[in-house]
């Protein structure tokens, strides 16, 4: 093991040795340039300093594909039995990466797989550094998105009708009976998804989102097409308002805090409008088209964290961008790159601020803490990736490629331990 100057619980006085963990983490590895990122992260930022302890699992498409996606469920599995995860971006195949990979089947989202096990809130906001200027002007406080992560289209079943026929959603009780509403009467070809969604999952949810905006001190925003939806959304329109009326009504005045639903459409005009500082509760799709919306208009998508949480007491972190396709194909082909870290070393701070705080290690929590300073501070001081390069209000910003910018967050990290 490796032996480095690291400071204490207290941060009083050096000690020579590694920060010490108790219970391991579930480790997610992913694909493309993520990949690349996490091994650079590991190597650099946090072995020298932890004695990481972690369960293992290659979420990369590779193995998933060798494994027929067991592993995905191996991995929520884990989550459940160690309670905090840290997740690499991966690929979601299309027919393309069916075809590039050589894939059995075109999978799931291992994202929706993970969510659908664990049954939680994705709960996700922008990182805020000076320089970076939100796209939005009326923008002054982050905004969080939270999202529900069960159900929908992520969970759906579909069907190409190959001609003229009759489309019904069949609903059969345990005595064997049949309910039955038509969809639709083909004249040719076309095409049917079938969603669904539990009442205990929109009720975890509705709770998740009413104890974060408690925690926090911030307005809760609902929004569903239930004009539209009148079943689908309504019910969950109704399952939030049922829940804050009979549970959270008085400690949202006492918080001096609000509840706030609206169709989507006026909430995405809202928030257009808005200073920010609230939280943006969304379905599942909304949410997630919406995140990166609101990222996208904070600076960069690589300046956005997300964390699962579920009622359970399950917490799984990851950066909420993708795998950086473009990037990887050119590291492939041994271009220098320059990929914004950030979000993927927020999501192991996060992890390991957890593991810290529910095992009591609180110099984990603190090298945590310490190290986001480090990333926020590197950029301040005007050393970054491209991607921010390109939008900072500072002057004469320093470009760096993926590795230097790594090297650059050590050495501020060292200056501050």
């Amino acid at each position: 093991m490796d032996i480095v100057p690291i400071l204490n619980a207290q941060y009083g006085g050096l000690v020579m040795e590694k920060i010490k963990m108790t219970t391991p983490l579930v480790e997610m590895d992913g694909d493309e340039m993520t990949r690349v990122l996490w091994k650079l992260i590991k190597e650099e930022l946090l072995l020298p300093y932890v004695d990481l302890n972690t369960e293992y699992y290659d979420l990369g498409l590779v193995h998933r594909n060798e494994t027929n996606d067991q592993v995905t469920v191996d991995s929520a599995e884990a989550t459940k039995k160690y309670g905090v995860a840290v997740k690499c971006a991966t690929i979601t195949p299309n027919a393309a990466r069916v075809k590039e990979y050589d894939l059995k089947e075109m999978y799931k989202s291992p994202n929706g797989t993970i969510r659908a096990i664990l049954d939680g809130t994705v709960f996700r906001a922008p990182i805020i550094v000076k320089g970076v200027e939100p796209y939005v002007k009326t923008w002054k406080k982050p905004i969080t998105i939270a999202r529900h992560a069960y159900g929908d289209v992520y969970k759906a079943s579909e069907m190409k009708i190959p001609a003229a026929g009759k489309a019904e959603l069949v609903y059969t009780d345990e005595q064997g009976n049949e309910s039955r509403e038509l969809i639709h009467n083909f004249k040719g070809a076309g095409i049917i998804q079938g969603m669904h969604n539990l009442n205990d999952s929109i009720e975890n949810f509705a709770r998740s989102c009413f104890n974060f905006a408690l925690e926090t001190k911030q307005d809760l925003w609902f929004a569903t097409k239930d004009t539209i939806s009148k079943k689908y959304d309504h019910t969950f329109k109704d399952i939030f308002q049922d829940i804050y009326d009979k549970d959270y009504a008085d400690k949202f005045k006492e918080a001096g805090i609000e509840y706030f639903y609206t169709l989507i459409d006026d909430a995405v005009a809202r928030v257009i409008r808005s200073e920010g500082g609230y939280i943006w509760a969304c379905k599942n799709y909304d949410g997630d088209v919406m995140s990166d919306m609101v990222a996208t208009a904070f600076g960069s998508l690589s300046m956005m964290t997300s964390v699962l949480v579920s009622p359970q007491g399950y917490y799984e972190y990851e950066a909420a961008h993708g795998t950086v396709q473009r990037h990887y194909y050119k590291h492939l082909k041994g271009e220098e790159t320059s990929t914004n870290p950030i979000a993927t070393i927020f999501a192991w701070t996060g992890a390991l601020r957890k593991r810290g705080e529910l095992d009591s290690l609180p110099e984990l929590s603190k090298f945590a803490d310490t190290l986001e300073k480090a990333c926020i501070k590197t950029v301040e001081d005007g050393k970054m990736t491209k991607d921010l390069a390109l939008i900072t209000t500072l002057g004469n910003p320093v470009t760096l490629n993926t590795q230097d910018f790594i090297k650059a967050v050590k050495e501020t990290l060292e200056s501050l331990l």
